[in-house]
């Protein structure tokens, strides 16, 4: 895989970070989850590939095991506050003093500077505080945050996942690791460049809801079909639209222009009458294979039976008999060759990880008779 050979070293957090190190791991990478004494499982369940130890870093021989662990890494990637891990002795200056080669990835909600670095926040305030929150929601409507996809995982731990690959690249050049300060804000923000980059085009010029693709617009927006499931309409070419028209059983000549706004929320309501009257189903046999952009919206349950999605292969099942994405992009060379195992118990490779990084069973003993570390080994019961 493309990552073959590389070592990650993931301290456990919440969904950005491990969606982070999943996607290492996915594509090769050996990621080791440090999790924390105590801790159950995984907060996020975003494990698939990794390995867990439990470590306590607040102790100070704790933190030495993590400097152990780094000094062989070749990535760091880190959830917390700034300034945590420096009072912990576990920032990059000391990290990369041992390693130089080392990639410390620090990913943040507001960044490692800033009046708000330090407090805390959700994927609902960085979207906020990075504008585009503000341009989300229906006309007449408070925005709304689309579940927590847009900061957590697309600004933050895909944004984030690029940083390291970045700097993996660069240091077969210079040889050397870096610090990688990834915020949600600005990694939301970065994602809206269209919209910035469009504001005088016309797109947005109108209050939010109102405009072509913020669901405004007759041909761009979702409508109820008579069974309660939805379909999804994207029609925003003229050629486009007239196969929408067509498959609505009406005349392009019997309607408004197009992009009269004025006519649009008359045109909503005609199309979604005309939506109401056939079923998901129904809809889907009238414009599957047109370039209509007429699609069904689907459902988890859904989802994985559509036929384009089983022809791809687009979701993967473990042996627990759960159902993910399968990792994307598609490399023709090297793709990746997600673990189908279950997710790691906290702990379960305590002692396995240990020996790897070179420390003896004398000293793994002796850590454990500490508290430094945990090992839960699985227990089968015959």
């Amino acid at each position: 895989m493309a990552l073959r050979g590389i070592t990650v070293v993931e301290l456990a957090g919440l969904a950005p970070v491990p969606f982070c190190g999943m996607v290492l791991a996915d594509f090769g990478a050996k990621v080791v989850r440090v999790d924390r004494p105590g801790a159950r499982s995984g907060p996020s369940r975003l494990a698939r590939g990794k390995r867990s130890l439990v470590v306590d870093l607040k102790q100070p021989r704790g933190a030495a095991v993590l400097r152990r662990l780094c000094a062989r890494a070749d990535v760091m990637l880190e959830p917390f506050r700034p300034g945590v891990m420096e009072k912990l002795q576990l920032g990059p200056e000391i990290l990369q003093k041992e390693n130089p080669r080392l990639i410390y990835a620090r990913l943040s909600g507001f960044g490692q500077s800033g009046r708000f670095s330090k407090v805390a926040g959700h994927d609902i305030n960085y979207l906020a505080l990075s504008g585009v929150l503000s341009r989300i929601g229906r006309s007449g409507e408070n925005p709304y945050a689309p579940l927590n996809l847009l900061a957590d995982f697309g600004g933050g731990g895909l944004m984030c996942t690029m940083g390291i690959i970045m700097a993996l690249f660069e240091r077969t050049r210079s040889g050397k690791g870096q610090v990688i300060d990834a915020s949600m804000v600005e990694g939301t923000a970065y994602l809206s460049s269209f919209m910035w980059k469009t504001q005088e085009t016309g797109l947005w010029e109108q209050p939010r809801g109102q405009n072509i693709l913020d669901g405004g617009a007759p041909f761009y927006t979702t409508y109820r079909t008579a069974d309660g499931g939805f379909m999804a309409v994207g029609a925003i070419e003229p050629q486009f639209y007239e196969l929408l028209i067509k498959g609505l059983g009406l005349k392009s000549d019997e309607l408004p222009n197009q992009i009269s706004m004025k006519d649009w929320p008359e045109m909503k309501k005609k199309f979604a009458d005309i939506f109401a009257k056939k079923t998901k189903a129904e809809w889907c046999q009238i414009f599957d294979g047109t370039d209509a952009c007429v699609t069904p919206v689907l459902t988890f349950e859904e989802v994985t039976h559509h036929g384009h999605n089983k022809d791809r292969g687009s979701f993967i099942t473990d042996t627990e008999q759960r159902v993910s994405p399968r990792p994307a992009p598609l490399l023709s060379n090297t793709p990746a060759l997600p673990s189908i195992k279950r997710d790691p118990f906290v702990g379960e490779h305590t002692e396995e990880i240990l020996k790897e990084f070179g420390f003896s069973q004398k000293e793994i003993n002796q850590l454990k008779l500490d508290n430094i570390i945990e090992i839960h080994k699985l227990r089968v019961n015959l």
